[in-house]
């Protein structure tokens, strides 16, 4: 997948380390570069909306639950 790209997932959002992941369902993994306030919704099923800006990271645009 080429950077730059525009990507909506739902996953789990753990946290454990410097950036939170987001555990989708097929068991890849993102790391989300966001804010501290989605730290608010670890352990909990989310949307994701982002911007892909590395191998495995997302720009984070929106976070919800899902």
């Amino acid at each position: 997948m080429p950077r730059g790209t525009r990507h909506e997932l739902i996953g789990i959002l753990l946290g454990d380390g410097p950036y939170p992941v987001l555990r989708v369902v097929d068991g890849g993994e993102w790391r989300l570069d966001c804010d501290r306030s989605c730290r608010r919704l670890l352990g909990q099923r989310v949307r994701v909306v982002g911007i892909r800006s590395d191998f495995d990271m997302l720009d984070v645009v929106r976070i919800e639950p899902a």
